[in-house]
């Protein structure tokens, strides 16, 4: 498909999937013709960036989650992915969480001491 169909398909622009393809996110042949030349696992590949940008992610996460190969990619097969980037977020939480209670529970005695 030609990027003209593939812009028209994802919504982006020629230039934001051109920028794509120089991060090596997405792969392309030319034609004889010079013309880029996008498989449909271009189309998979950029609705998977789209979403995991929405979601907050950076390209270079992306870069990490993003399947080798999205030719034989079942639906639930890029879940797996993201799900470790939840696991690593709650965790993070948990470890705020402890540090904000030990703030504030220093911040007590703090207060608390009498003066002088």
């Amino acid at each position: 498909m030609q990027i003209g169909e593939l812009a028209k398909r994802t919504g982006l622009s020629a230039s934001r999937i051109r920028f794509y393809e120089a991060q090596g996110l997405i792969s392309v042949t030319r034609r004889v013709n010079g013309y880029r030349a996008y498989s449909p696992e271009a189309l998979v590949a950029l609705n998977i960036i789209i979403s995991a940008q929405d979601a907050g992610f950076t390209l270079e996460e992306i870069r990490r989650l993003m399947p080798g190969d999205l030719a034989h990619c079942r639906d639930g097969a890029v879940a797996w992915r993201p799900a470790e980037e939840v696991d690593d977020i709650r965790a993070m939480e948990l470890r705020l969480d402890q540090t904000r209670l030990q703030i504030e529970a220093l911040i007590a005695d703090i207060e608390d001491k009498p003066e002088g």
